[in-house]
């Protein structure tokens, strides 16, 4: 919160209202939730520190693919993502205070697990042997002194053990994305075309009869996400394994991560460190088409709740003060059935322009309480509204997370 706030301050382009929003959201929740818990739910919501590893024995693990990281935070590296004979994911990062030169030089230097040589690059590959292997709760493998490693021999995606990671139902893998916190998507996909959305243009691919965006993971000129995109998007009708990370929206939508190569299926594409050539793609594909127009979601106004939970974090309570919209706001949520965000949406309001006064007229300290409690309510009750959006564009039961 504190890191968005200052590039909040200092107008930064990497700055995001919504990111602030949800982190905002994240930490009072929390602080919401502290004084009522108890045992375990109490260790949980403290957390550590540092994640935790505990002995895993032997490992013998095939490489998957790999990503950049850049964060608005200011760190930079490559996350190696690795898979065991079971289809258990396992991840090796590499991760420090950088920029974007640091995200592309990351995937050339070595990882940090054992003796090995292998570059990020070269394990997204390969396979490695680990014994006295050590794993954190989310996948990660530690680099203690006791661990040993050496190369070996990789598996393609179509072949044993990765292949299964495909052969997931997509019900069953966007379920598991939409509840837990293993977002990774892994489609069959046939490219069909593009579409034009506000940050460029998006890939459109069939995947099991149901039509999804495929977009861009970073929008950084350093990293090749987007040429390579423009790429792809020449090789219309080709079918392709990919790798995507599920993205709340009304329409079914995942950022893509990694691709099987368009003219070799035995090999990958990493789209955020490797650059596609023309010479990769199918020597017969049909003409470039225009962006496609797809048809509009039926989608229930959310926006109109998030509008709000947004203007409070960025201009205040007093945006939220004066009454200009807030009763047609609410009467159109309530016109789509959305009775408890039209409710929740009154009452950030009603806290917003809550001011008491004394015996002598002046106005009393406000009710800072109850402003962000109500704020509270109604963040969370648009990001279950945007999961259950999600859901239904996917169409796939929403499930539940922990009751907050």
């Amino acid at each position: 919160v504190v890191t968005a706030l200052r590039a909040a301050r200092s107008a930064d382009a990497a700055y995001r209202l919504t990111d602030l929003a949800a982190a905002l959201r994240d930490v009072l929740r929390l602080a919401h939730r502290l004084p009522a818990a108890g045992g375990q739910e109490l260790a949980e919501l403290r957390g550590s520190a540092r994640q935790p590893y505990a002995p895993n024995g032997s490992l013998r693990l095939y490489g998957l693919f790999s990503e950049p990281v850049l964060t608005a935070t200011g760190y930079a590296g490559a996350v190696t993502w690795t898979a065991d004979a079971t289809g258990r994911l396992h991840t090796v990062s590499d991760v420090a205070p950088g920029g974007a030169g640091r995200a592309t030089g990351a995937a050339d230097r070595g990882v940090r697990i054992g003796d090995t040589t292998l570059t990020h690059r070269e394990l997204s590959r390969a396979g490695l042997v680990v014994s006295g292997a050590t794993v954190s709760p989310t996948g990660r493998l530690g680099a203690g002194a006791g661990v040993r490693a050496v190369r070996a021999s990789g598996a393609a995606w179509h072949a044993e053990p990765l292949g299964r990671l495909w052969a997931v139902p997509v019900a069953e893998q966007f379920s598991r994305a939409l509840t837990t916190d293993q977002d990774l998507l892994f489609l069959d996909v046939t490219l069909t075309g593009t579409v034009r959305e506000a940050a460029g243009e998006c890939l459109v691919a069939d995947c099991a009869g149901l039509t999804v965006r495929l977009a861009a993971a970073h929008d950084d000129p350093a990293l090749p996400h987007r040429d390579n995109l423009r790429l792809l998007a020449s090789a219309r009708g080709s079918r392709l394994r990919v790798v995507a990370r599920l993205t709340p929206a009304p329409l079914p939508r995942a950022l893509l991560l990694a691709v099987s190569h368009p003219t070799d299926s035995d090999a990958h594409v990493d789209l955020g460190l490797d650059r596609l050539l023309r010479a990769d793609l199918p020597a017969h594909v049909p003409p470039a088409a225009a962006p496609v127009a797809l048809p509009e979601a039926d989608e229930a106004p959310v926006h109109l709740l998030r509008r709000r939970v947004h203007q409070a974090v960025s201009g205040g309570r007093r945006v939220l003060a004066f009454p200009g919209g807030r009763d047609a706001d609410g009467s159109r949520l309530r016109r789509n059935g959305l009775v408890t965000a039209a409710e929740l949406l009154d009452g950030l309001h009603a806290a917003a322009a809550d001011r008491a006064r004394d015996h002598f007229g002046r106005l009393l300290p406000a009710d800072t309480g109850r402003f962000a409690r109500a704020w509270l309510a109604a963040a969370v009750c648009a990001e279950e509204l945007d999961r259950a959006l999600c859901a239904a564009a996917w169409e796939v039961e929403p499930g539940r997370r922990d009751a907050s």
